[in-house]
């Protein structure tokens, strides 16, 4: 990257950054390069270029660099000046007051929360763009990813004080906003059989589309990036027949595989994630790569009008737009649903058929037992008697 910037001499700051974060895209693809150009300073662009080269997960810098410039825009507006490094302990605490404001006492007092010039230019930046405050895990995200980035930068991070944690801590418990999830729904098992119906023909389309669901659900409600990551060379073993059920010696063989995830959200540095298939979701995959000609590079591809098989990968919003257009032919309301609905299914669909939370999160690389132990309570619960109480109407 260096040397593509050295061999062209550019005067004009933005110019330099554009093509700069032209050439970080060929590590990882952003998007609204000219308008991060315009906003990110030659450090923030170099903070960027050095963690993609330590590897950094694609999603992960996506959020960094928008998180950043979501950083730069609301400094620029709320104080004045460029955004400091490292950045004072004061500033801090005026962007938890910034953000995790009350809209109640804010139509009392038009004076608390985010000032109304910073409004305007974050929303002229296209970086609010729903009225109140934002969500809490969003100003969490964003707090972390500041530290992060100080971190990266080999600053001393300001944001351990015990001032910014108390003051964090009380506006979070103050803020009323109930926490959404990512997903409204869970996709269920039953939810995957119905979307698997309307893609129940021989077209490729449909072929791919059921290795896609059957896939991502199986192998432990796998995140969308992941499933677009997928290679043929990092990521199919073949494990062999395996007894359909191990307690019935004489009830046969199933295909089983297993699928190296590589680096994921969760792992550590050189940890191999690894997932097994058992069954139909083997077959279906094979089918799709037996009808697709696909023996190397990506698994899941794009296909056009004329039913040919690209060769660039999907998308991780592609696999979340298959999954809604499904939903909408399957009459679901494709709102109520998204890809990340896969995770908190699998783990549901799991406590439902009485599979342990170990061997459950084995699966779906959960390393939070609370987490997981959250769809197991949630599934018990519906199910038990404390629900019941109240007679039925006779």
């Amino acid at each position: 990257m260096d040397d593509i910037t050295s061999r062209v001499a550019v005067s004009d700051p933005e110019s330099r950054r554009a093509l700069q974060l032209d050439a970080l895209a060929a590590i990882l693809p952003i998007e609204g390069r000219d308008r991060l150009s315009e906003i990110l300073t030659d450090q923030d662009v170099a903070t960027l270029t050095h963690l993609a080269r330590e590897g950094i997960g694609s999603n992960t810098l996506r959020a960094l660099a928008s998180d950043l410039a979501y950083l730069e825009i609301w400094g620029l507006a709320s104080t004045g000046s460029a955004l400091p490094w490292p950045a004072p302990e004061a500033l801090l605490l005026k962007f938890v007051a910034h953000h995790l404001w009350d809209p109640v006492q804010r139509e009392a007092d038009p004076e608390h929360g985010m000032p109304e010039d910073v409004i305007l230019a974050l929303r002229a930046r296209g970086f609010l763009l729903k009225e109140g405050p934002p969500a809490v895990a969003t100003v969490q995200r964003r707090l972390a990813n500041w530290a992060t980035l100080h971190r990266w930068r080999g600053l001393e991070s300001p944001f351990g004080t015990p001032a910014l944690r108390t003051a964090l801590r009380l506006s979070v418990r103050a803020n009323q906003q109930p926490r959404g999830r990512k997903s409204q729904r869970a996709v269920t098992l039953d939810v995957i059989e119905t979307l698997l119906a309307t893609c129940a023909g021989n077209r490729l389309v449909d072929i791919r589309d059921r290795a896609i669901l059957l896939l991502a659900f199986a192998s432990g409600g796998r995140r969308r990036s992941e499933v677009a990551a997928l290679r043929i060379a990092q990521t199919i073993s073949d494990g062999g027949e395996v007894p359909a059920y191990p307690t019935n010696p004489k009830a046969g063989s199933l295909p089983s595989l297993s699928i190296k995830l590589g680096r994921t959200k969760t792992s550590q540095t050189n940890e191999d994630q690894t997932v097994v298939l058992v069954g139909r979701p083997v077959v279906t995959l094979r089918d799709w790569l037996r009808v697709a000609r696909i023996g190397k590079g990506a698994v899941f591809r794009a296909i056009d009008r004329w039913q040919r098989v690209g060769a660039v990968a999907l998308t991780a919003q592609s696999i979340n737009q298959i999954l809604k257009g499904r939903c909408r032919l399957a009459g679901l309301n494709d709102v109520e649903f998204s890809a990340h609905g896969l995770r908190a299914g699998y783990l549901t669909t799991a406590a439902r058929q009485g599979v342990s939370l170990v061997e459950a999160m084995q699966q779906s690389q959960h390393r939070s037992v609370q987490q997981a132990a959250r769809y197991y309570n949630d599934a018990e619960r519906v199910m038990g008697k404390a629900a019941r109480l109240y007679p039925v109407e006779k």
